[in-house]
């Protein structure tokens, strides 16, 4: 059996515990697989550093080893926005994309900015208001215009991060929920979706079933949507269940709805990362029914 998340967030971005706080609570909760994945974002970002230096702590002591081969077996990640490099601010002193790249075990890449000049970054999730004021300012009040710059962006998320896996593909459907301002089967707003998903889909790249939205109460709807991830599977497309936990308690928050989603498309199977024996990190096939949460 498997107890797997990979989308973690601590105190060192986000999160609302400190990194060794989230390895215990997932150590005594039997997990086999832990992923730390700490936000790089233009404004939500971390002492790159002291991250890598802690994560290789906890390793030490939480993670797997061929004596206590039932502990978790710990991985360094981390969340790289898509504009991370176009949006660093030199004299910030962040490190660059490709340090960042080269300093861990896997790679989300999500994109939560559009490309406009701004004298902030603006983020598509972060409130109703700046949504609004985006579409306003930017695409004429035309949201399936902005929806399509979305998805144009988000289907160059895989040649520009070398992203191990895709996070939260609909991210600009954060606020649909409350304001309706899209209508998610119009051809408007599903044909650059779609086209955006299948192009990556040939890049070989998983897909994330984002739980964070459903188990935080943000939206009804996992990302991806239902429609999106029915065609995900039509397209032939893999899938990683995460969580896109900011608590500790929430390491597995919906991930029963995630489990019943993807077998109602036709999903049989999920991916995990882990070690392999020489300590590469590989993609391993595991049947849905053998979760458990």
């Amino acid at each position: 059996m498997f107890k797997a998340n990979y989308h973690t967030h601590t105190r060192f971005c986000d999160g609302q515990n400190t990194a060794e706080e989230v390895a215990a609570f997932a150590a005594e909760h039997k997990f086999t697989h832990l992923g730390f994945s700490g936000h790089m974002d233009p404004d939500i970002h971390m002492d790159f550093p002291s991250y890598i230096a802690e994560i290789t702590r906890l390793k030490s002591i939480y993670g797997r080893t061929s004596a206590e081969p039932e502990k978790p077996d710990i991985l360094t990640g981390v969340e790289l926005d898509i504009l991370y490099e176009k949006l660093r601010r030199p004299e910030s002193a962040l490190p660059d994309q490709e340090s960042i790249l080269s300093s861990v075990e896997y790679v989300i890449g999500s994109t939560h900015f559009l490309d406009i000049e701004s004298a902030a970054p603006m983020s598509v999730d972060s409130d109703p208001e700046s949504i609004r004021f985006i579409c306003e300012q930017f695409y004429s009040g035309d949201y399936y215009r902005m929806s399509k710059a979305y998805y144009d962006l988000e289907s160059q998320v895989a040649d520009r991060l070398h992203c191990t896996f895709i996070g939260h593909f609909d991210l600009i459907t954060r606020f649909n929920d409350d304001l309706h301002f899209l209508d998610e089967n119009d051809p408007r707003y599903l044909t650059p979706a779609l086209e955006a998903m299948e192009h990556l889909v040939k890049k070989g790249v998983p897909f994330e079933i984002n739980c964070g939205a459903v188990n935080r109460g943000r939206k009804k709807e996992l990302y991806p949507s239902f429609p999106l991830l029915r065609a995900l599977h039509e397209f032939g497309g893999e899938i990683i269940i995460s969580s896109d936990a900011h608590q500790k308690e929430l390491l597995t928050g919906a991930f029963e709805t995630a489990k019943e989603a993807a077998a109602a498309c036709g999903f049989t199977h999920t991916n995990i990362l882990e070690h392999d024996p020489s300590g590469k990190v590989v993609w391993k096939q595991i049947p849905l029914d053998a979760l458990e949460y």
